[in-house]
């Protein structure tokens, strides 16, 4: 018997939406005002789902302290109150469009989970505006 279990969790991040290979103009063009090159931040609020087979014996698809702990360390310790085109490695090449973060986070957390659990991250840049990735 399967199941999804997800933790929310949050973070504030400030970026930049832009290629250097391009003008300021057609950056601008593109990106809009999320090409401001002072930056400028998202309150994002991340869902991580994890699908699996219930375990008999505790009842779990993932415990869910564990769960917690993982995003914690891993998400909210390298994201929050970053800004993430300067401060985050991978950013410093990739754009960190919502779809890329949520990427990145997917990229970070799965090989974190045994091997027979499915991971889906969503992640909110703004209460309208969301991403969904699991890893297809």
């Amino acid at each position: 018997m399967k199941a999804t279990v997800s933790r929310k969790a949050h973070f504030n991040a400030a970026h930049r939406l832009y290629r250097a290979t391009w003008s300021d103009d057609k950056n601008k063009a593109v990106f809009g005002k999320c090409s401001n090159p002072n930056f400028h931040g998202h309150n994002y609020e991340l869902i991580v789902s994890v699908t699996g087979e219930i375990d008999k014996e505790t009842g779990f698809v993932i415990d869910m302290k564990v769960l917690k702990d993982l995003i914690y360390e891993e998400i909210e310790q390298t994201f929050d109150h970053k800004n993430l085109n300067l401060e985050v490695e991978v950013f410093k090449t990739l754009n960190p469009t919502a779809e890329n973060i949520a990427v990145v986070i997917y990229n970070i957390l799965k090989p974190k989970l045994s091997k027979h659990l499915d991971l889906q991250i969503t992640l909110y840049e703004t209460p309208r505006n969301f991403v969904t990735y699991s890893g297809k």
